[in-house]
């Protein structure tokens, strides 16, 4: 209907570092970061779907103050050109600045929000329309998972080397564990594709009053 709400749209949330990027730890120096490995075909892949892409990311380095959190602004910036040369729009970027072993106030705090937390999702749900029953989430390490879990998507693990802990729990058991990126990509667009093909057949077998 004119004028009605707009449907809630789904989305793939990535993890930036060791995820989409090489990991250097405490990084936000733009000249200094580079895809990972089959980054730039798996947001490729991505970029033919309509998925919104957002990157949600602790960056708890500026609570230990190893970085202001203005800092910030240039990764985004640069993320939004690698994502574009790669054919893709990043939508949107959350970070969450705070940890709660740090000392810059007023950052040194426990919140909503750091993973395995669900608030950046949650918050990017409410702000950007996204379904989250629809969404994906992906990540290098369990709470990634936890994090995608608790926000109520599906949570995927690309098992790269950085998951050294393992702590297993019901949140932080993945829908798959794939190796990288690209993989991750291909199984959520093929599964979106699934997914859009049997709406569409029950939206045609519905009674016409339905409609």
């Amino acid at each position: 209907m004119p004028g009605g709400p707009i449907a809630a749209r789904p989305a793939v949330f990535l993890d930036k570092d060791g995820t989409l990027l090489e990991n250097v730890p405490y990084n936000v120096d733009p000249e200094r970061m580079r895809l990972a490995p089959c980054v730039a075909e798996a947001l490729a892949l991505l970029a033919r779907t309509p998925l919104r892409l957002v990157v949600v990311s602790n960056q708890g380095g500026v609570a230990l103050g190893r970085f202001a959190h203005t800092a910030l602004a240039g990764v985004e910036n640069r993320l939004r050109r690698m994502f574009a040369d790669c054919g893709a729009t990043l939508h949107a970027a959350y970070w969450c600045p705070h940890d709660p072993l740090g000392h810059v106030a007023p950052y040194a705090c426990d919140c909503n929000c750091r993973k395995p937390q669900p608030g950046m999702l949650l918050r990017a749900s409410r702000e950007q329309g996204i379904d989250l029953a629809r969404s994906w989430m992906v990540g290098d390490i369990l709470d990634d998972v936890e994090a995608g879990n608790r926000a109520g998507c599906r949570a995927i693990l690309t098992d790269c080397g950085n998951e050294t802990e393992w702590q297993s729990a019901p949140a932080r058991l993945p829908y798959a564990i794939v190796a990288n990126l690209h993989e991750a990509a291909q199984l959520i667009v093929e599964r979106f594709r699934y997914e859009e093909s049997t709406h569409a057949a029950i939206a045609d077998d519905a009674p016409e009053a339905l409609r």
